[in-house]
């Protein structure tokens, strides 16, 4: 071993140890979660256990077990048990504990028994960035990810699926009973050998349908027409691939433009976004304690009623409109062909026509206006207007909030870039420190409180970035 660093003997005895100290730096980031959870009043955040009982064993108090999980999830290690691996010889972690090593149990309750004051201390953490006017002038953009739950796919049950299996067991069935008919004209001994293995699998796949049967008649009962065995809180629910599709969580979050923190999330199992835009927009003006807001969100949360209630609440929205148009997508001119003049309350069509409005209908709770010109059939322009006797442009009472909402988009081609430049990237971030199982809890309240860690890991690696260790400490104690 010349000429190389050599390491002290494993058996040597120094004559004074080491203090625990000195193997923590002034610049590591244990150190911030350390100030941080003590800086909290857990107390009021509500925490069980912050008073010690007056008889039976001793608990460890629960700043000890939050230190713990924060210092997990901010170094990917989300799993009970392997925390307990990590504070019995994760040096940071002795550190950070006073030596103190739960096991996994312990550990794992906590989290379970304490989800929403967890979520608590996530939310204090977006105080503490409000109070350092982080959010100042910011834009928010609002998003959507699917994360895969602990439910396997196969334990996911819709009617199209219950339908798709029991025709493929009865495929089967058939299969076998005519591979038994084949069979008797065997030799004897043969014959019953395969036979008695057929029956075998035949009677398997009787009780399978039976049980699809009885899942059938659940699904009937079932608000949503879906079951999850695993986690019955988990949806099936479509991704962009075309075809594909997971079954999990609809996780939403509200991310400031200017330090990508993210202000505001919520864990939903709706497979859709079209309903969150107020919601969120909301969220995330409580958060930063804004009076008015600007939001940013994608095609998939264009929706009247909720750009009208943004737009009421005093916050200003930019979601592009989705092109869904059957007649333009057929040849012929779309509703954005014809021009609304507001004067005259009027639409004037490619062929320079004007529509008056005749009447008024109620759909989906919304009045909708509708306009047609009555000389169309003689227009030269009526095969690429309509197939019927004339075009009808239906328009809503609050339509002009829409238009509104559009010129600022035109005005401002680049939002939609500085939404996917915002949101995406946390998403992207978040899924990777997850890894390939995503989520490990079940049940909608437990998977928020574990989305609330990631944020808060999240969020803290970004204030480290932002102000270094040293000057997030600082900013903290103060």
């Amino acid at each position: 071993m010349k000429r190389f660093i050599e390491g002290e003997a494993r058996t040597q005895v120094t004559l004074l140890p080491e203090c625990l100290d000195d193997y923590v730096t002034e610049e590591n980031p244990v150190r911030v979660v350390d100030v941080f959870v003590d800086e909290l009043d857990l107390g009021a955040l509500g925490f069980e256990g912050v008073d010690p009982a007056a008889t039976g064993r001793p608990a460890y108090h629960p700043a000890v077990l939050l230190k713990i999980y924060i210092y997990g999830y901010l170094n990917r290690i989300q799993s009970s048990r392997r925390l307990e691996r990590e504070a019995e010889r994760n040096v940071e972690l002795m550190w950070l504990t006073g030596r103190l090593a739960p096991d996994f149990k312990t550990i794992a309750d906590f989290r379970k028994d304490n989800g929403k004051a967890i979520r608590s201390v996530c939310r204090q953490f977006v105080v503490l960035c409000r109070n350092l006017n982080l959010f100042s002038q910011s834009i928010i953009a609002i998003d959507g990810s699917k994360f895969k739950a602990v439910n396997n796919r196969d334990r996911n049950f819709t009617q199209g699926k219950v339908k798709a299996r029991m025709q493929q067991i009865e495929q089967s069935i058939d299969r076998y009973l005519a591979a038994m008919d084949s069979a008797d004209r065997a030799t004897p001994e043969v014959a019953e050998a395969k036979a008695e293995r057929l029956k075998e699998k035949i009677e398997t796949l009787k009780k399978q349908m039976q049980k699809l049967k009885d899942i059938e008649t659940q699904l009937h009962e079932s608000p949503d027409q879906q079951i999850s065995l695993t986690d019955p809180d988990a949806r099936s629910m479509a991704t962009s691939g075309r075809g594909t599709g997971t079954v999990g969580y609809n996780v939403q979050t509200a991310v400031d433009d200017k330090h990508h923190l993210i202000v505001a999330h919520e864990v939903t199992n709706v497979g859709n976004d079209r309903g969150q835009l107020s919601n969120m927009a909301n969220q995330a003006r409580e958060e930063i304690e804004a009076e008015s807001l600007t939001v940013v969100a994608d095609r998939g949360y264009y929706k009247g009623l909720e750009i009208l209630a943004c737009e009421q609440a005093g916050i200003t929205t930019f979601v592009p409109k989705p092109l869904t148009s059957g007649s333009k997508a057929e040849g012929r001119f779309g509703k954005q062909d014809f021009i609304y003049l507001a004067a005259s309350d009027e639409y004037r069509c490619p062929a320079g026509q004007l529509l008056t409005r005749r009447h008024s209908s109620v759909e989906d709770g919304m009045l909708l206006h509708c306009y047609w010109f009555s000389g169309c059939q003689s227009c030269a322009m009526h095969k690429q207007c309509t197939t019927g006797k004339e075009r009808r442009v239906k328009r809503w009472e609050h339509e002009a909030v829409i238009d509104a909402m559009q010129v600022r988009l035109e005005n401002d081609p680049t939002m939609m870039r500085r939404r996917r430049q915002t949101v995406e990237h946390p998403f992207g971030t978040l899924k990777y420190w997850m890894g390939a199982t995503h989520f490990l809890t079940k049940t909608l309240p437990r998977v928020s409180t574990e989305m609330s860690l990631h944020v808060l890991a999240y969020n803290l690696k970004r204030m480290m970035s932002i102000f270094g260790i040293v000057g997030l400490l600082e900013a903290i104690r103060a």
